[in-house]
C-alpha cells in the first residue's frame, strides 16, 4: 500500500489567500480498514546559525528554535475501508482560518543560508498501533500579495562615483588620475519588476575594464543578545564590458532571481535585506591576478557605491 500527494498545480505556487487544493492518491493492493485520514498543514520559520560563522563558536549552533507560522490538522475521512485499486481523495484547505490569533504573519516561502521559510502538506493513514503510519509529504511556495491595489510607487536615488568617494585604497594611477561616474538607480521596487536606472561615466584617467552592478542579500539571526548576518551575493549583472565612451548614458535594467529574493523582511528574530553594489573595474594588470577574488571586498583597481534596496509584495 502507498499514499502520494498531488497538489492541484504542477509549480506547487500559492496566493496566501487562496485555498491549497489537490487529492490524496492511495493505491493499495487489497481491502484495508483505517482509523482516520488526515492532512495537516505546517509553515515554520527556520533559524540556523553555522558553527564560526561571523565569529560565533560552534556552540551557537543549533540554538534557535524554528518560529511557527500556521499548524492546522483536519480530518479528511473519518475511519472506515480503503478498497483495492486506486483510491483518490480531493482537498481543500486554507492556511489560515478567520479569526485566528496569536500566530506569525504568513511569510513567502524563501530558502537561504541561515533562514528558511517553508509549508508543508502531509496526508497520514492511521492504522493502529500495529501497523506503521502511512504518510506523504509535499512542499507547497507561498507568494503574497500587496494590500494596495495601486502599483509601487517607483524611488531611485541618485549616485555619484568618484576617488574621493571611496573608503579603500586604489591604485596610485586611479587616484591620482581621477574619475566621476553618475547615474540613479532604484531603492525600492516589486518583486516582478525590474531593477531600473541609469549611469553615465562623465571622465576617467585610466581606462575602464567592466561595469557590474552585484544583489547582495543579507539574513540576520539574532542569538541571545548577538545579531548574526550572513552576506551573500546573489546575482551579477554587467552593464558595460570594456572601456566606457565619455558622457553616453548607459540604462540600468537588472531582473531579480525570484527563487534567490523574497520581500524584505526586518522581524524581531531574524531580517531579510538585501543591497546593490555597483563595480566600477579599472583596467590594470593586477586585477588580472586575482580575478576569484571575493565581491564583497573592494579592490585596489575597483571603485565601489553601495546602494540599499528594499523589495516589496507584488500587487494583487
Amino acid at each position: 500500500m502507498s499514499v502520494e500527494l498531488k497538489l492541484s498545480r504542477s509549480n506547487r505556487v500559492y496566493r496566501a489567500t487562496e485555498p491549497i487544493e489537490g487529492k490524496i492518491i492511495i493505491t493499495s493492493h487489497s481491502s484495508i480498514s483505517h482509523y482516520g485520514i488526515r492532512l495537516t498543514i505546517y509553515g515554520s520559520v527556520n533559524l540556523q546559525v553555522r558553527g564560526g560563522s561571523a565569529g560565533v563558536i560552534e556552540a551557537f549552533y543549533g540554538v534557535v528554535k524554528p518560529i511557527t507560522i500556521v499548524n492546522r490538522s483536519l480530518e479528511i475521512k473519518p475511519s472506515g475501508k480503503i478498497t483495492s485499486g486506486v483510491t483518490e481523495i480531493p482537498f481543500s484547505v486554507v492556511l489560515r482560518q478567520h479569526g485566528e490569533e496569536n500566530l506569525e504573519k504568513i511569510y513567502e516561502t524563501f530558502h537561504g543560508v541561515n533562514i528558511s521559510i517553508q509549508y508543508l502538506v502531509t496526508a497520514e493513514i492511521m492504522r493502529g498501533y500495529l501497523h506503521k503510519v502511512l504518510t506523504s509529504t509535499v512542499e507547497f511556495i507561498v507568494e503574497n500579495d500587496n494590500p494596495l491595489d495601486s502599483p509601487v510607487s517607483p524611488e531611485t536615488v541618485i549616485f555619484y562615483i568618484t576617488q574621493d568617494t571611496q573608503r579603500h585604497p586604489l591604485l596610485p594611477e586611479v587616484k591620482s588620475g581621477g574619475f566621476r561616474v553618475t547615474g540613479k538607480i532604484s531603492t525600492q521596487c516589486a518583486l516582478s519588476d525590474p531593477i531600473t536606472g541609469e549611469l553615465t561615466v562623465e571622465s576617467s584617467a585610466v581606462p575602464i575594464q567592466s561595469i557590474d552592478i552585484h544583489l547582495f542579500r543579507m539574513e540576520s539571526v539574532l542569538v541571545g543578545e548577538m545579531i548574526v548576518t550572513e552576506t551573500t551575493l546573489i546575482q551579477t549583472t554587467q552593464i558595460a564590458d570594456g572601456d566606457v565612451s565619455r558622457n553616453l548614458t548607459l540604462p540600468i535594467y537588472v531582473i531579480l532571481p525570484r527563487l534567490l529574493t523574497c520581500p524584505t523582511e526586518l522581524v524581531g528574530p531574524f531580517s531579510i535585506e538585501f543591497k546593490l553594489m555597483i563595480i566600477i573595474s579599472f583596467q590594470s594588470d593586477l586585477s588580472k591576478l586575482h580575478s576569484k577574488s571575493d565581491p564583497k571586498i573592494p579592490r585596489l583597481w575597483t571603485a565601489v557605491e553601495s546602494v540599499p534596496l528594499e523589495l516589496v509584495y507584488n500587487i494583487k
